[in-house]
């Protein structure tokens, strides 16, 4: 395995840009957008509940920390022309085991301002994530969960050329037993140039 993959610090000093945003370190700017976000019923609606704004500015500034920890993390996203910030799109390592993903799983995800929806950002976006993944962490693959019925997630991933396995789909270990959100459908991206 290649040093990378090991989760060594690799310094994040440069933006991932694209034709329409950039992802970056998190400011505090961010805050209160990126509670009103987490405070909209449409944008959570896959997820157990509502974020307050203390439990909002927390989540960022844990993808802060771990962005100088890591070199890479849930980048805050924002559009080229306006600067306005839009959300998160990025990579994390889960802090869980899924059975029969090797370790430690890096995962890309990504969470936009519903005003942005429907609009190709997220894709972008995370087409320009899995270059950084593969091309600078050197990472071996990369996975993806949602529910079975975030369609629009499920869209993108299949979009960026992920491809669902489900044989690896699983119970969300931090969702109650009987929650109709509990299921996780899974897929993957395999890196085509392997770490030696």
């Amino acid at each position: 395995m290649c040093p990378l993959c090991t989760f060594g610090p690799v310094y994040f000093t440069t933006l991932i840009t694209t034709g329409r945003v950039i992802l970056r370190q998190w400011k505090d700017g961010d805050l209160a957008p990126f509670a009103a976000m987490n405070a909209d019923a449409a944008v959570r609606e896959f997820f157990p509940g509502l974020l307050t704004k203390d439990e909002s500015d927390a989540s960022a500034r844990g993808a802060q920390s771990k962005i100088v920890q890591r070199g890479f993390g849930l980048f805050a996203a924002e559009l080229r022309d306006t600067g306005e910030f839009i959300g998160f799109i990025g990579l994390d390592r889960m802090d869980f085991v899924i059975p029969g993903v090797p370790q430690p799983a890096v995962e890309i995800g990504w969470r936009l301002a519903r005003a942005h929806w429907g609009k190709g950002l997220a894709t972008e976006g995370a087409r320009a994530v899995v270059q950084f993944g593969f091309g600078t962490l050197h990472l071996e693959e990369i996975v993806a969960i949602t529910v079975p019925a975030n369609i629009r997630s499920r869209r993108v991933m299949e979009k960026i050329g992920m491809m669902h396995v489900p044989e690896l789909d699983f119970d969300h270990p931090r969702i109650p037993a009987g929650h109709p959100l509990r299921r996780h459908v899974l897929y993957v991206l395999k890196n085509p140039v392997r770490c030696a």
